[in-house]
């Protein structure tokens, strides 16, 4: 007659182990290491990025950022954007509309489209491609149409936006581009 006491009592401990477990949130330990290597993205000349400003109409909309890194933006006019990340962005807004144009202001950004980047050496078409997040050397082969004949396809020569010299890499599935890096694939030696 115990046993059968004992039954409801294990199931009710159980269901209350596995409901703890559900409700006290990830298991905490570092972050994986892809993720926390990875630079936060700087915004440069070309980038488009949308701007929320709640419950200010009049301060919402999308935006390009144009040379020099420049923003146009109702009421503060051009405020510097290049080189800021999103969240520098954010923060550099709202602390200017604090400077006597909005009270409380709540902003979001985001961005919509990325600086192109430019494919050139032996792909078959070369030129500047729109960039797409995650985007790999190869991706952007592809998009070029490909490799022509004469390519090497073993080593692959990237210019970042901000880099003033080329950085010779070994052309694998998984090199990153990045917005407004140029690619040259250079030709391959007999």
């Amino acid at each position: 007659m115990q046993r059968k006491h004992l039954r409801p009592l294990a199931f009710v401990v159980a269901i209350g182990l596995v409901l703890s477990a559900c409700t006290s949130g990830p298991a905490s330990g570092p972050a994986p290491t892809a993720i926390a290597a990875t630079p936060a993205y700087k915004l440069g000349a070309g980038d488009k990025v949308r701007i929320t400003t709640f419950d200010e109409p009049a301060l919402t909309g999308e935006f390009a950022i144009g040379d020099g890194g420049v923003l146009p933006f109702p009421l503060l006019g051009q405020v510097q954007a290049g080189g800021l990340s999103v969240t520098e962005l954010k923060l550099s807004l709202e602390t200017a509309l604090r400077q006597g144009y909005v009270r409380d202001p709540r902003i979001s950004v985001e961005v919509l489209n990325y600086r192109p980047y430019y494919i050139l050496g032996e792909v078959t078409k070369p030129g500047q491609y729109p960039y797409a997040d995650g985007l790999t050397v190869l991706n952007a082969v592809a998009a070029a149409s490909g490799f022509t004949y004469r390519a090497n396809t073993k080593r692959v020569y990237i210019r970042s936006a901000a880099g003033e010299r080329e950085i010779s890499a070994p052309l694998t599935a998984t090199t990153p581009v990045r917005p407004g890096d140029t690619i040259r694939i250079g030709e391959r030696y007999f």
